[in-house]
């Protein structure tokens, strides 16, 4: 079997040496790419698969290849029974339970392993690893419990109901329609995989779940920090706030890179807008209204955090997130089962590639992460729609009749709900160890269920990020009254931003059911960046 590029889509290969970014994957899982494996790829991916059928006709002793699994590995299987061990270690693995992957994530698991498997030290046959590029090509997605692996010996049991529909067994998706695998299979014109001694193995035995899963967050939690800094931005705009603290002097004597570019960010955003305060040189004291040594009330010389402190709160987000992407770029790209073949150096090495720690501490970063943009975003709302706090927007910004109409009320208690619920589910994964497995995998890393942890955060952001969204475009709408926002003084992205929001939601003159306008525009966001 050959796997051709697409000839319209963007070829990204894979094997050739060079790292898979996170955007070119992204781009994979989306559909707007393809992998292609690189000729010098097929050519080490042949070595070991030959290397390791010397080995075996040898009588070798390699794990999983001639001996049993895990603690069984201390009985001996002749190679002669390498389909029968191959396929009994899929059946027993695929016990995986509970609501199965998106179609989105069964793609990046998948994408995630064909790279792994690509770069020739796991001893499978070319022809194994273009079958895996034909399903991908072709959209047939296995249907995949999510729930099963510890992230230990990487993810046995979801990567095992992949290759159990391989096998032409267990029930797909083809191009979004449910079917069994092997009905499936047949339409593609494609034979049920037939396993050689690892294949079976090297197919389950990676972090390819939680590594697919983790570099999807990656790019979700980057278009979430945009939008929110497009609304912070608004919002600072509507409550009249003071550009000082944005200004580009603070990150250079705190020099935190995500703080700097945040700080940056910001300012730029604001660029155009005559609805924030300037920077404005220090005023003295009215020594004729001092009485005891002390004035009047007058106005606030800072504004509250929410304004303030922004580039300080997305600025650490933003480190958070460079931490995130960097190890999960690198796990993306590197080798991650066991045993591993070195056909050049005459050597097959034993170890623990396969141990799930590094998307497990990122993720769980990332989840602290998302929780404090959700912090931000609900303190804003709740400042914004309350009239004692709003600088004079009516309350919950119901335009009139206000009292009959309640306006943002409802969504604003929404906002506080999923702030809530993402509180509650910020419990570490990564630290939750239980021994299994007879006690061979006495220390467990739990990256999968980090990684799951995360992806639902993002779900729940997403919600709060279309309420934030639809609440700052109300206020901006409120404070320009009868004039245009761009006439009103608003800066030309804040005007970007409304328009483009306006195509999904229209202003909110008379209460409605919101619900089904925040999914909507939840789901939006999710896809499409803030308009430049």
């Amino acid at each position: 079997m050959v796997v051709r590029a697409h000839p319209r889509l963007p070829s990204v290969p894979v094997g050739a040496g060079e790292a898979v970014s996170l955007l070119d994957f992204y781009a994979v899982i989306e559909g707007r790419a393809q992998l292609v494996l690189h000729p010098d790829a097929q050519a080490r991916v042949t070595d070991a698969s030959a290397f390791l059928a010397r080995l075996a006709a040898d009588g070798r002793r390699i794990y999983g290849v001639t001996t049993g699994y895990g603690p069984l590995a201390c009985y001996h299987v002749a190679p002669e029974q390498a389909h029968n061990l191959q396929r009994n270690l899929i059946y027993h693995l695929t016990s995986g339970v509970g609501p199965c992957y998106s179609p989105e994530q069964t793609r990046a698991i998948l994408a995630a392993r064909i790279i792994s498997l690509s770069q020739g030290h796991s001893a499978i046959r070319v022809s194994t690893l273009e079958f895996l590029l034909r399903c991908l090509e072709v959209d047939l997605l296995p249907l995949v419990p999510q729930m099963g692996t510890v992230g230990a010996s990487g993810d046995l049991t979801p990567l095992a109901h992949l290759a159990l529909a391989w096998l032409g067994e267990g029930e797909v998706l083809l191009k979004g329609q449910r079917m069994p695998a092997a009905e499936a299979l047949a339409r593609e014109g494609l034979a049920p995989l037939e396993l050689t001694y690892k294949e079976g193995l090297a197919l389950v035995n990676g972090t390819s779940a939680m590594t697919g899963v983790a570099a999807r967050n990656a790019i979700l939690a980057r278009r979430a920090l945009a939008w929110a800094l497009q609304w912070t931005s608004a919002y600072a705009e509507a409550l009249g706030g003071r550009a000082e603290a944005w200004s580009v002097h603070f990150s250079r004597l705190r020099p935190h890179p995500g703080q700097q570019w945040a700080q940056s960010r910001l300012a730029s955003l604001l660029e155009g807008s005559r609805r924030v305060e300037p920077v404005q040189p220090l005023s003295a004291i009215a020594q004729d209204q001092l009485v005891n040594g002390v004035t009047p009330e007058q106005s606030l010389l800072q504004d509250p955090y929410t304004i303030r402190c922004a580039p300080q709160i997305y600025g650490a987000i933003c480190d958070v997130l460079d931490f995130h992407d960097r190890l999960v770029e690198t796990e993306l790209n590197a080798v991650t089962d066991n045993p591993l073949f070195f056909p050049d150096e005459d050597l097959v090495l034993h170890g623990g590639n396969f141990y799930g720690q590094h998307v497990g501490f990122a993720s769980d970063a990332l989840h602290m992460a998302l929780v404090k943009m959700a912090i931000h975003l609900e303190r804003k709302l709740a400042r914004i729609t309350d009239p004692g706090l709003n600088h004079g927007l009516p309350a919950f910004l119901q335009p009139r009749q206000t009292g009959l109409q309640s306006g943002f009320m409802g969504a604003q208690v929404t906002a506080s709900a999923i702030l809530a619920e993402l509180r509650s589910e910020a419990m570490p994964a990564s630290i939750q160890s239980i021994p299994t497995n007879a006690n061979n995998q006495d220390v467990v890393p739990m990256g999968t269920i980090a990684a799951r942890k995360a992806s639902r955060a993002l779900e729940h952001l997403y919600r709060l990020l279309a309420i934030d969204a639809m609440v700052m475009a109300q206020a901006l709408e409120l404070r320009a009254a009868a004039a245009s926002v761009a006439e009103a003084g608003f800066s030309p992205a804040s005007v970007r931003a409304l328009a483009w929001l306006r195509q999904t939601v229209p202003p909110l003159i008379e209460d409605r059911p919101l619900g089904p306008e925040i999914e909507a525009l939840a789901l939006r966001l999710a896809s499409e960046n803030p308009p430049a």
